[in-house]
């Protein structure tokens, strides 16, 4: 069998398959969707990615006490007045068509956000616990009443514990995630930046990222690393067969 270098060329072969796997894993993982929770129901059309919205809450003193930075899309399991079915509603929500209100005090925070002349209305609270300084979402309530709906939609969760972060610091996560509200609500939220606690002025603190953000981050670099390694073993193994074949030639 002739060989390259001393290198078997099925090893080469091997070496470059990997290679390619490796660069069509990464390919794959970039462009793949997060997977969000089923539902036996039809969804209607998707609406797209919905427009990032700006959200403030000032305190009693007029300073604020809550930042939120976010783009969301609400959906929403109903029985439907023109279908007499129960279908999934998708709806993103429009900052410029949005209220915002709220309250704030030492350990609980939250952001009302209010459409369609107060028909839909979207609940945020936050909790702090001062012995660790960590707060989280702990409660998110829906209030809406769509024209196609059979009776007006309602749903509150008040044990949640997601986005979490630490008193002074804000949470960040632009990648898509799904906050599950309930069987029938949940919320995807779009490039996330949200600060209910110890805010200084009316900029975020340093930002705290989710993990689907770090993930993000981490899978280019552990690609890289692997691609890195193949080529040199390859590199390796040339100059080890030339080196074996040099060594034949001057015994010859």
């Amino acid at each position: 069998m002739t060989q390259i270098g001393g290198v078997q060329p099925w090893f080469l072969g091997v070496t470059l398959q990997l290679i390619l796997a490796a660069l069509l894993h990464q390919g794959l993982a970039t462009v793949a969707p997060p997977t969000t929770a089923q539902t036996t129901a039809a969804p209607h059309k998707d609406p797209g990615r919905p427009e990032k919205g700006n959200y403030v809450v000032t305190s009693s003193n007029g300073t604020s006490c809550l930042l939120a930075s976010m783009g969301l899309q609400l959906n929403i399991t109903f029985n439907s007045v023109s279908q007499n079915k129960t279908v999934q509603e998708v709806l993103n929500l429009r900052p410029n068509v949005t209220k915002s209100s709220g309250s704030c005090n030492s350990d609980r925070a939250s952001l009302l956000l209010s459409t369609d002349e107060e028909k839909t209305n979207l609940t945020f609270i936050f909790t702090l616990n001062a012995t660790s300084n960590k707060y989280h979402l702990s409660e998110v309530s829906l209030s809406a009443d769509l024209s196609d709906m059979k009776e007006r939609f309602s749903a509150t969760n008040r044990s949640l514990d997601l986005l979490r972060g630490t008193f002074g610091f804000s949470y960040m996560c632009h990648e898509e995630q799904t906050l599950t509200v309930g069987q029938n609500f949940s919320i995807n939220t779009f490039q996330l930046q949200v600060q209910p606690f110890g805010l200084s002025g009316d900029q975020f603190g340093a930002a705290e990222k989710c993990q689907l953000d770090e993930d993000d981050m981490l899978i280019p670099i552990v690609v890289g690393a692997a691609l890195a390694g193949l080529v040199l073993i390859v590199l390796l193994a040339y100059l080890i067969g030339r080196k074996r074949s040099h060594a034949g030639y001057q015994t010859i």
